[in-house]
């Protein structure tokens, strides 16, 4: 079993490469759709932008790289939630739980919602405005992965996409799949990677495509409603490789007694290759104090990212992160509060997340 999972680690390395060499290409820049299927709504993940590719763990998987999800020991739950860009009124809303089936595997399940406030409606004759609606972002993502030997862990997903605007909505599938290998005289080598957002095509449909305008050529004349269909528009698909180390600071100073270091390093490179967009590069650091408290820092460089005129994302600076958590008794479960900040071009004010975890 340890071989063939080694195989087929390889196997999809070199699929995963033949891919990479497809994707990227920049003359379709900007012509993607969904763009919340590039949110992750997880403050341990967006604490270090997503570089965790190669060791997340845990239900926060199904947003980073799902064959995390297998590392799930029974039961976990959570809640997030993140104003997207400060004093927007964009929220993020999160809810995720997975459940251990024995060695059958994880299945999981995640919700997330992005909220947009109030918007005003104008109308050619009444540009102050004739009342407002609120637009409405749906993912559910189903999921599933396994531990297929000590070393390496695959998972598969399915997410169900809605976006209503108004009277207009529109709604598409997208899959994913991801792989992670460990291996090292302490299991501290992790390589992963996932390839995410494949799926079918998205088109909005709705009654406010309808126009009444008159019928020509008609006497006496009347008016007809008369529909324009929108354009269809693809998934953000993306193909990431991630890479880290851990370094256990006191692993020489340990005495027999205790065997578990305390202080704990982890160096992570990640490479992110967007079908739509610049791909990203980027290097992350987490320190880690007896699995308890955890501060984390990320990097993400893209091309053009040093240029107020050439950039082309949101998000510039040092992400920063940090997680506290606690065993609740001897038969409790674990708790744990993270919280993230990234740093965005101006004029917006960052972007925050926080999440709440159970673990059992």
């Amino acid at each position: 079993m340890k071989k063939l999972s080694i195989k087929s680690f390889v196997a999809l390395c070199a699929i995963a490469v033949s891919y990479s060499a497809m994707a990227g290409n920049k003359d379709r820049s900007g012509q993607a759709g969904a763009p919340e299927m590039m949110i992750n709504p997880w403050a341990r993940t967006t604490g270090v932008f997503g570089l965790n590719v190669s060791h997340i763990t845990g239900m926060e998987a199904m947003k980073a790289n799902v064959a995390g999800l297998a590392s799930t020991n029974a039961t976990e739950a959570g809640v997030s939630r993140g104003q997207y860009l400060a004093n927007t009124n964009i929220n993020i809303n999160n809810l995720a739980i997975a459940q251990k089936l024995g060695e059958a595997g994880v299945i999981g399940v995640n919700l997330m919602s992005m909220n947009f406030g109030d918007i005003t409606t104008t109308e050619y004759f009444n540009p102050e405005g004739v009342g407002s609606y609120r637009p409405q972002f749906l993912n559910i993502q189903l999921a599933y992965a396994k531990q297929f030997s000590s070393h390496v862990n695959a998972g598969a997903s399915m997410t169900y996409v809605s976006e209503q605007v108004g009277n207009i909505g529109a709604l598409g599938v997208a899959f994913e799949g991801g792989i992670q290998y460990v291996t090292g005289k302490k299991d501290n080598f992790h390589f992963g990677i996932t390839l995410r957002n494949l799926g079918s095509n998205m088109r909005f449909t709705g009654t406010g495509f309808a126009v009444n305008a008159d019928k020509p050529q008609s006497n006496p004349s009347f008016a007809v409603s008369q529909q324009y269909p929108a354009d269809k528009f693809s998934m953000p698909t993306y193909l990431n490789f991630g890479a880290a180390y851990d370094f256990y600071l006191d692993e020489h100073h340990l005495s027999s007694k205790d065997s578990t270091p305390k202080h704990r390093l982890t160096v992570m490179g990640n490479f992110q290759s967007n079908s739509f967009n610049n791909d990203y590069l980027g290097v992350g650091v987490e320190y880690g104090f007896r699995n308890m408290v955890m501060f984390r820092t990320g990097y993400r460089y893209e091309k053009g990212i040093m240029s107020a005129d050439k950039t082309t994302t949101m998000y510039s600076g040092i992400a920063l992160g940090a997680t506290v958590q606690k065993k609740l008794g001897e038969d409790g479960p674990t708790v744990a509060l993270d919280y993230s900040f990234r740093p965005t071009q101006r004029p917006a004010n960052g972007v925050h997340m926080m999440s709440i975890r159970f673990t059992r």
